[in-house]
């Protein structure tokens, strides 16, 4: 769902990050705030006021989509669901769980909090603002408030929806999954009725286009693209970590994988190794000691003219946790972190020590297998 995000801070004990995505939006609101929502609604302020109006409600829907996603993950770690963070992109924010929930209540609890919470910040903000035109509050102020208030409003509206992966569409799975006692049927409904609602948003983008409202139908073409796409991907996610659960990384490792020498060149590499195996990535050991990986990207890096001066040591990658695994770890974890990453070859070490390497070709094999085999 995520491209590259940046860390800002932690709350409660959750990572806060925003993806980049997410600040070309801020700016986008920020300024639709200044240029008109605001000059509508109160008439004769400066120019800078209105800016600093639209500033100032841009980091307040920062502060509500935080405020609603910190509230998810407070419950989750009450039912004992590991959360690995919360990110912020362009169309909201989502709370990282580390599995799924373990029944439906946790489901339900969970997903209920977070439009209860917006709802909560609606009427505190509602609340200022009518404390505000009692006390005769400048009209920059009580204008934020009011615009907040109705803000937090519209989030729980839209987020209690019926379509999966909202907070509504969560519900709606809790129900269901209670109903039947069975996850999976429960997801793939609730992922039907979200790529449903995605769809009747396309149309009515499509609609507004047409009718002349361009910018409103543009938005709401990209947010019924965006559910349809998420109900889909969350439906396939569940699949995949319900196919790779309980498998570790040792089941799909290549156990005595090809290795290069760090003094080789660049050269030497490309022809007797990366032409000859076909693969993109190497373990670099020497001495039978791994002190890292070379991989096509550097090679891509390397000036055509100097393949036969370099050598691999001048390339090598040193070992991470990014490129890293250990043979007891979690499949589900290794795919992850080759999404994250881009890497399709991870080092399977073992006490700094050399044991395997495992290749997303493998693991898509077992899974291909192991979901026919299931769905029949």
């Amino acid at each position: 769902m995520f491209g590259r995000s940046i860390k800002l801070f932690k709350l409660f004990g959750f990572e806060i990050k925003i993806d980049l995505s997410w600040i070309f939006i801020a700016v986008l609101i920020a300024w639709s705030l200044a240029i008109g929502y605001f000059p509508f609604h109160y008439k004769n302020l400066s120019t800078q006021t209105y800016w600093l109006m639209g500033i100032v409600g841009a980091l307040g829907l920062f502060a509500s989509i935080i405020f609603h996603e910190v509230s998810h993950s407070l419950v989750a770690r009450k039912f004992g669901i590991p959360m690995k963070g919360i990110t912020l992109f362009i169309f909201g924010g989502v709370s990282e769980m580390g599995e799924e929930p373990p029944d439906a209540k946790a489901e339900f609890s969970m997903a209920i909090m977070g439009p209860l919470s917006s709802i909560f910040l609606s009427l505190v903000f509602y609340g200022l603002y009518r404390q505000g035109l009692r006390s005769d509050w400048s009209p920059p102020v009580n204008g934020i408030f009011h615009y907040l208030g109705w803000l937090n409003a519209l989030l729980a509206g839209f987020n209690l929806l019926p379509a999966f992966p909202l907070d509504g569409g969560r519900v709606l799975r809790a129900i269901l999954w209670s109903l039947k006692k069975n996850f999976r049927w429960a997801t793939r409904m609730a992922s039907g009725v979200g790529s449903a609602f995605g769809f009747l948003m396309i149309l009515l983008g499509l609609f507004n286009v047409i009718t002349g409202n361009f910018i409103g139908g543009i938005w709401w073409f990209l947010i019924g693209m965006f559910l349809q796409s998420s109900a889909k991907a969350s439906y396939q996610q569940l699949v995949v970590r319900k196919a790779l659960e309980g498998e570790v990384v040792r089941r799909f490792m290549v156990a005595d994988p090809t290795t290069v020498e760090p003094s080789i060149t660049v050269q030497h590499l490309v022809e007797d190794y990366i032409y000859k195996y076909h693969l993109k990535m190497f373990p670099v050991v020497e001495a039978d000691k791994l002190v890292g990986c070379v991989s096509t990207r550097q090679v891509q890096g390397t000036p055509r003219d100097e393949w036969g001066r370099k050598t691999v040591r001048e390339l090598l990658t040193e070992c991470s946790t990014e490129n890293t695994i250990k043979p007891q770890a979690d499949a589900m974890e290794a795919l992850s972190k080759m999404s994250r990453t881009g890497l399709s070859r991870l080092i399977v070490v073992d006490d700094d020590q050399l044991v395997g390497v495992i290749t997303l070709k493998d693991m898509l094999k077992f899974l291909s297998l192991k979901v026919e085999l299931n769905e029949k």
